[in-house]
């Protein structure tokens, strides 16, 4: 188990625009910044980072926290595993306490541990041994890939020999059910195993965070009864649908360059980081899949795909490109010469040369799906018209109907077809695609969500005990953003702890958060937002992020170009603060109201007329204080 003065050090040196940069690209907003959801696809920003409170909060899937709880929620870690992995970015050193640790965590702690060693061994292989050096290294200098290259990938070489790998890793105290479970070696029906990667040159599959998850081996000889590639299988740690190769190494540049190379291979993008670019991933030859798509899109919105120079090829890529206009990304393509491909290619021309071409051949994939088509078409008619409304059927995969609309006019001005037949063309698509929805979709009764804005409903429509909820979610956001400002001579957690004594908090959560607010402020001691993120539960630390984020913040134009001045809650904290004691008080009232007129009826139908009696002088008692709160308040009530 982890110290907590480990902890406490990473907490202290974290930053949490640093960390989430690393995955996500952030824009400056006011003095936020913001995102597309790292958690959901959507077309408009609903992910925030406020580094004056250290939170995020993704209004698209709800998530929200610090950076610990989001490198959690965004790599799949536990809180050890997070803690780790940001210890390692921060050079903080791990001082380790005994403690018992779930079966689960134990389990992906060691896949991890293993996957590092089996790293380690072929590396080692590579370097070491005669046969990695005279078969594997010889083969990558025959590729071009130079020290650097080699280190920034970790490459390494699996030995001849049914069991090398596996010998030596139960000899360092790894048991074979575990290298099973990592998929390095396989099992037989006789029960014996075997190691999974021999006499191959090794590609380790990194994480996004930079951990081995997963290994690609290529075959060296000609044997025509072995695959060219194999990979690790999906493990506990490993799921390829959602790994992009390279983009560990990739990501910085992608967000620098604002844009994505789209290889096939592994052998394309370490070509291509020889040639410096840099910002290059590939989909490992399997085919992209929205998980994939969706990993790119945290780093841009703009993706090159790159394309061999054979017709199969292409035909096979262009689903993909599809795929990538239905995630919402900008795509551009390029076409090597016949015969070529990113690998053969780079190492054909030379760096400038090959860098040059990309900036030349690029183009957007109208304009590439419309030559592609033409050449195929040539003079025929029907052809022709079958390639427009392929191009149109790609259009409207586009979810943004402003890039639609561009897209048409570009079509129409380099096909020489009217842009109204394009139109009417791509409705009929939207429409037969929504009328499927439509008819797939299952018919389901939604019920209303425990927590929603409220903005869906006028108030008369809601439940004392919801607007009870509502009220109280409101005193803690107060508390939780203003705890220790000066309200005349108190302050508004004493303020907030004196005026609601009598108050019982009804919903869990927000009770543990006042319990804690009122025994600081019974103590002395001094309770704010930054000690529940780092204290509290899970269900607190959503809570807690949820009520310091807001989506929506003035622009400062208002104030330093145009002098118009909007009075912030700060600036009438003392009003507010009173009236939302009322206003508790007052929702705590017709909530008590509304249960008693249940004691009402049932004392009537029982015919106990001492309940009655009493319960009606109770109803007659909370009514006067429901008119003298809603006097004090300044509205009127409706019964």
């Amino acid at each position: 188990m982890i110290s907590p003065a480990t902890i406490d050090e990473v907490k202290n040196r974290m930053d949490i625009v640093d960390v989430i940069s690393d995955f996500v690209s952030l824009k400056k907003s006011g003095q936020n910044y913001k995102a597309l959801s790292p958690f959901t696809n959507e077309k408009t920003p609903s992910f925030f980072v406020v580094p004056a409170k250290g939170i995020f909060k993704d209004f698209s899937s709800g998530k929200g926290g610090d950076a610990i709880t989001f490198v959690m929620e965004h790599e799949g870690m536990s809180y050890a595993e997070a803690i780790r992995f940001l210890a390692k970015k921060y050079g903080v050193a791990i001082q380790e306490e005994q403690a018992e640790t779930s079966q689960e965590s134990q389990e992906r702690d060691a896949l991890y541990i293993l996957m590092n060693f089996a790293k380690d061994y072929y590396r080692d292989n590579l370097l070491k041994t005669e046969e990695g050096r005279s078969v594997g290294l010889t083969y990558f200098r025959e590729r071009g890939f130079n020290d650097r290259t080699l280190e920034k990938f970790e490459l390494g070489y699996a030995l001849e020999g049914w069991e090398h790998f596996s010998a030596e890793a139960i000899q360092k105290g790894y048991n074979r059910e575990l290298l099973e479970k990592a998929g390095l070696v396989v099992k037989k029906e006789d029960g014996s195993a075997y190691d999974r990667f021999r006499g191959r040159v090794i590609f380790p599959v990194h994480s996004i965070s930079g951990k081995v998850i997963a290994f690609g081996a290529r075959m060296l000889g000609k044997d025509k009864n072995q695959p060219k590639y194999i990979n690790s299988p999906e493990t506990e740690i490993y799921h390829k649908s959602n790994v992009l190769y390279g983009l560990y190494q990739a990501k910085n540049s992608i967000r620098q360059h604002d844009n994505c190379y789209l290889v096939e291979g592994y052998t394309d993008v370490i070509s291509m980081h020889q040639s410096d670019v840099d910002n290059v991933v590939a989909s490992s030859g399997t085919a992209l899949t929205e998980e994939q798509i969706k990993l790119i899109r945290r780093f841009t919105e703009n993706v090159t795909v790159l394309f061999d120079g054979d017709a199969a090829g292409i035909k096979a890529a262009l689903r993909g490109i599809d795929m990538i206009l239905k995630g919402g990304l900008n795509v551009r393509v390029a076409l090597f010469p016949d015969g070529e491909d990113p690998d053969s290619y780079s190492r054909k021309v030379g760096t400038s040369a090959f860098q040059q071409f990309l900036k030349d051949h690029a183009q957007d994939f109208i304009s590439f799906k419309a030559g592609l088509y033409a050449r195929e078409a040539g003079g025929d008619p029907i052809r022709k018209a079958e390639s427009i409304k392929e191009i149109v059927q790609s259009i409207s995969l586009i979810p943004d109907p402003v890039k639609r609309s561009v897209y048409l006019q570009e079509t129409s001005h380099q096909l020489k077809i009217s842009e109204a037949v394009l139109i009417t063309e791509l409705n009929k698509i939207l429409i037969q695609e929504r009328k499927r929805r439509d008819r797939d979709a299952p018919v389901e009764v939604m019920p209303l969500p425990a927590e929603t804005t409220g903005e869906e409903q006028t108030i008369s429509k809601l439940d004392p005990s919801t607007m009870v909820y509502y009220q109280e979610r409101e005193t803690i956001r107060l508390l939780l953003n203003y705890a220790d400002q000066a309200l005349e001579d108190n302050k508004v957690a004493s303020f907030l702890v004196q005026e609601l004594e009598d108050v019982e908090f009804t919903n869990e959560v927000f009770r543990d958060i006042y319990g804690r607010f009122k025994e600081g402020v019974e103590r002395g001691d001094r309770v704010d937002s930054q000690y529940f993120l780092q204290q509290g539960s899970a269900e607190i630390k959503k809570a807690v992020t949820d009520l310091l984020t807001s989506r929506y913040e003035v622009s400062p134009h208002w104030r330093d170009k145009y002098k118009i001045y909007f009075p912030g809650e700060a600036d009438n904290l003392g009003s507010l603060t009173l009236t939302n004691v009322l206003r508790l008080k007052f929702r705590f009232v017709q909530k008590m109201m509304d249960s008693n007129l249940q004691e009402i009826k049932k004392a009537e139908e029982k015919g106990n007329w001492d309940e009655l009696d009493e319960a009606l002088q109770t109803q007659e008692g909370l009514k006067k204080a429901e008119r003298e709160l809603a006097s004090a308040l300044g509205i009127v009530v409706a019964r």
